[in-house]
């Protein structure tokens, strides 16, 4: 039975990850860090958390992780641990840069001290891009971050190619663009979004208040994404991947098909508020995936509008429990 550790294992992709590699007969471990409280929410949708080993550790203690690692003994290694917001990184870019950024070289670094043969995974970001440099963002884009976050992910992503070529630590990093869920946390946008939807149906606002709208994201589904992940490890190399859906739509354009969802014109409820702009805004990300297609055999499964109906039906009925 092999074996996969997960930092960020409560998180959104963490959530679909791990079920997706019990799915395929792992052993599941996870870290945890002390201080957390509440944060089983995503597992316990999906009716996985006891079948979790968890460890405790943090992010920015190597000798935490490296005590993890004896102790899980894994073949695999995913970090999908970050403080993952962008607009946190503006108001917190400090301990993004710790987390985001270091955390990457502790795992790398506790790795090449336990068990270099152990393959690793770090969840690069799209918003690396930032200032996008080509119509469609490829792995030979260059990069140009636009947030702390953006940098901070940066750092990691070239931090785990340099241990790739310096120690030949089999590292792979997923260029992952958005993607979405029931699972994403309500301070994203889409969430945001489709929780608004729900909300405003069932009489509990008035208005849903957001930023730019007309900005552009490439939407995917997290449960798509992760399998990306896992193909990435089973490969004869390690290598980098940009993964998308390779289409690219309006935050304005989401509103629409959230709010037709529940019978509603978004026209009628959306309130554009100057204060949600960023210092620095990301006007469009729109990924190639033709790499990943083509070496890993994957691409995205889930169109826009499923997405977006599955979110808000979920939102429904959890607004629906609270009242």
């Amino acid at each position: 039975m092999k074996t996969a550790f997960i930092t960020g294992i409560t998180g959104q992709d963490g959530a679909y990850l791990a079920q997706f590699l019990l799915q395929q007969g792992y052993r599941v471990c996870g870290l945890i860090a002390r201080r957390s409280t509440n944060t089983l929410w995503r597992l316990e949708y999906l009716d996985i958390a006891k079948e979790i080993e968890w460890i405790e550790g943090d992010m920015t203690d190597v000798t935490s992780l490296i005590r993890a690692l004896q102790q899980s003994k894994p073949s695999e290694v995913y970090n999908l641990a970050a403080q993952s917001f962008v607009g946190t990184s503006w108001e917190q870019p400090i301990t993004t840069g710790h987390v985001t950024a270091l955390g990457v070289l502790h795992v790398l670094e506790a790795i090449r001290l336990t068990d270099p043969s152990i393959r690793f995974y770090q969840a690069s970001s799209s918003e690396m891009f930032g200032l996008v440099q080509e119509a469609h963002q490829s792995e030979q884009t260059p990069f140009y971050p636009r947030s702390p976050y953006g940098v901070a992910k940066l750092y990691g992503h070239w931090i785990t190619v340099n241990y790739r070529e310096s120690f030949k630590i089999f590292a792979s990093s997923g260029i992952l663009f958005n993607h979405e869920s029931p699972l994403r946390g309500i301070e994203f946008v889409t969430r945001k979004v489709t929780d608004g939807a729900a909300r405003i149906k069932l009489g509990q606002q008035k208005e849903l208040r957001l930023g730019n709208i007309d900005s552009q994201r490439d939407w995917g589904f997290a449960g798509d994404y992760v399998k990306a992940m896992w193909k990435m490890l089973q490969q004869s190399e390690a290598d980098d991947y940009v993964i998308a859906t390779g289409q690219t739509t309006t935050v304005r354009d989401m509103c629409n098909i959230a709010f037709n969802a529940v019978g509603l014109n978004y026209e009628d409820y959306i309130v554009i508020d100057p204060k949600l702009y960023r210092p620095a805004e990301v006007d469009l990300l729109l990924g190639n995936p033709a790499k990943a297609k083509q070496k890993l055999g994957w691409e995205a499964e889930t169109s826009l509008q499923t997405l977006i109906e599955m979110m808000v039906e979920a939102d429904l009925d959890r607004v629906k429990s609270q009242l």
